[in-house]
């Protein structure tokens, strides 16, 4: 069961309020939660009630695995829930390492376009300067 961390809506309409909340990633959205971190309120005018987040049980699901969605992934990097959480390992990507021959080609094919659009720009630009200098009258 991959766990996430998304906003449910609830409100009322042209007010939007929102759950932040844990659940399975196969419900829909509105759909059943396994737990509620808060709230969150972008209309309020009162700053305090905007963002109200459990931050310990945010860094427990996180811990145990829990994608954030990237709304709440930028609330939670807001909130510093982050901090003190172990970094998730860095993949190891095997690939090839070595240039292949087509690698090789494409290379020498960028080269040789890049080597002649320098020489038709040095060429329009002679021909700018030979046809200033014809049109300067003669002193």
């Amino acid at each position: 069961m991959t766990v996430v961390i998304r906003m449910k809506r609830i409100g009322r309409k042209n007010h939007p309020t929102y759950r932040i909340a844990v659940a399975d990633s196969r419900k829909p959205t509105d759909g059943r939660i396994l737990a509620t971190l808060g709230h969150y309120d972008p209309v309020s005018s009162v700053p305090e009630l905007r963002l109200k987040l459990d931050v310990e049980a945010a860094r427990h699901w996180l811990s145990h695995g829990a994608k954030p969605s990237p709304t709440v992934a930028s609330i939670l990097r807001r909130m510093k829930v982050h901090e003190g959480l172990p970094e998730p390992k860095k993949r190891v990507r095997t690939g090839r390492t070595k240039d292949t021959a087509t690698a090789k080609r494409r290379i020498a094919i960028k080269a040789e376009r890049a080597a002649r659009k320098t020489e038709r720009q040095k060429g329009r630009a002679a021909a700018k300067k030979a046809a200033a200098a014809a049109a300067q009258p003669a002193s």
